[in-house]
């Protein structure tokens, strides 16, 4: 399994309702992206963000689909820029020692697929983790 994570703070000035609007769409990638075995999206309490997600998914094609799901694209381009800070992660009990390098060829190949969502990510204040372009956790 994979447990793929968000954890996000808004911009200053992000009404409740833009917020509102994308929480919802996290919610709805975990109602409608058939590989989504789990998931929760709320308040992110014991860090320094506001807000987090977070979606069980079975293996490697699995979070490919995820990743590529219409709803997923839909939240990116609605709710990416209404953030100023964000990271991903990701935990898995999956013993291959390459799966955190999988993982981060999963994203690369996403990034370099859609320029769109490359510019989106390159525009926030902060971003880092499993899913930033160009890393490798």
């Amino acid at each position: 399994m994979i447990y793929h994570g968000n954890r996000f703070t808004f911009k200053d000035g992000v009404s409740q309702e833009e917020i509102d609007s994308a929480l919802e769409s996290l919610r709805v990638q975990g109602r409608s992206i058939p590989s989504v075995r789990s998931f929760v999206v709320g308040r992110d309490h014991g860090g320094d963000f506001a807000y987090g997600a977070m979606f069980v998914i079975e293996d490697l094609a699995g979070y490919w689909e995820y990743l590529v799901h219409p709803a997923h694209r839909h939240t990116d381009r609605i709710g990416l820029p209404l953030l100023d800070r964000f990271t991903s992660f990701d935990i898995t009990d999956d013993l291959d020692p390459e799966v955190a390098e999988r993982i981060a060829e999963l994203h690369q190949r996403r990034y370099d697929s859609d320029p769109e969502l490359t510019r989106l990510v390159s525009d926030l204040g902060e971003y880092e983790g499993s899913a930033a372009p160009g890393s490798r956790s």
